[in-house]
């Protein structure tokens, strides 16, 4: 899959970024960078895209995206549009930027760090961290924001060191997932994401989507599949899923609401979809996230 190749801007006195970033959607496109991306999300929720993997992601969530490895974040619309205070409620994160080899050519291959080589090897598929490493990770990136010289660069491996305590689970690419370096592809990927996240409500027809790509159905169909490793309507389904965790956590919507809310229109096959992709019928999912939490976790949907 073709990614958009970010610059990353960097300071003659840091030799690493590290950021809080108030401005949501401010990469809202498909896109990849040399840089290692560590991000902490204080507050908003959407949709998160990692290689082939497609999750949604809340507050409190911690994510660890590898070198040259697309991502994308897509924010809920309802959570931007609707913030009376900004200062208060409006989705921020803490971002840190750093290249593998900014401490030097050899400092990784020394036997002392070599947990910090294998999780930046790990990263290359993306690592999701919720729970106990998530609120520590998140705990040293709020200190890393105020240290300076050589503690900061000891903050920095300490994240690192606690993301090596993440297993197979935190994994979000799949082992098999490829990327093309090529420019050519940029904005047909990106207009069909744009496309779908704005239209999965609605029923979408495969020539309406393939002719935003520029292609027929049937060229479309291989195209997508030979770029993302899964098939349109896959993806579709998805993100329609992704959507229907949020509403169950977070609305007060009945079950047949949520399944018609999502863009399904036969709620047989919303529930043997939902069931297949969680593991959990609509119910009892809701059910399971009833319980009020600090941070309400959402639901993850599989790579």
């Amino acid at each position: 899959m073709k990614a958009h190749l970010l610059q990353v801007a960097t300071t003659p006195n840091r030799s690493f970024s590290v950021r809080k970033e108030p401005i949501p959607n401010i990469n809202n496109r498909w896109h990849c960078h040399k840089e290692v991306e560590l991000v902490h999300f204080h507050r908003g929720s959407g949709t998160q895209f990692v290689g082939d993997s497609i999750r949604r992601f809340s507050a409190g969530d911690v994510v660890l995206i590898g070198a040259n490895l697309p991502h994308y974040w897509h924010y809920d619309e309802e959570e931007n549009e609707s913030c009376k205070d900004k200062s208060e409620r409006l989705p921020y994160a803490t971002v840190v930027h750093f290249t593998e080899n900014f401490w030097g050519d050899s400092f990784l291959c020394l036997p002392e760090n070599k947990s910090l080589k294998m999780v930046l090897d790990r990263a290359r598929r993306g690592l999701f961290l919720r729970g106990p490493i998530g609120q520590r990770l998140a705990q040293r990136m709020e200190a890393l924001c105020h240290l300076e010289g050589t503690l900061r660069l000891m903050a920095l491996m300490e994240c690192l060191l606690i993301a090596s305590e993440a297993d197979e689970r935190n994994y979000l690419s799949s082992l098999g997932f490829r990327h093309e370096s090529s420019e050519v592809e940029n904005e047909r990927i990106n207009a069909i994401y744009a496309y779908t996240l704005s239209h999965f409500h609605d029923k979408i027809k495969l020539q309406e989507v393939a002719a935003i790509a520029g292609l027929v159905p049937n060229s479309f169909c291989r195209y997508f599949k030979s770029r993302t490793g899964k098939s349109y309507s896959q993806f579709l389904l998805e993100i329609r899923v992704g959507n229907a965790c949020k509403l169950l956590i977070n609305e007060k919507m009945s079950v047949k609401q949520v399944c018609y809310e999502s863009g399904f229109n036969n709620f047989t096959c919303f529930y043997k979809k939902f069931k297949l992709i969680t593991g959990k019928s609509p119910l009892m999912y809701q059910r399971a996230h009833s319980i009020s939490r600090p941070q309400r976790e959402l639901a993850d949907v599989v790579n």
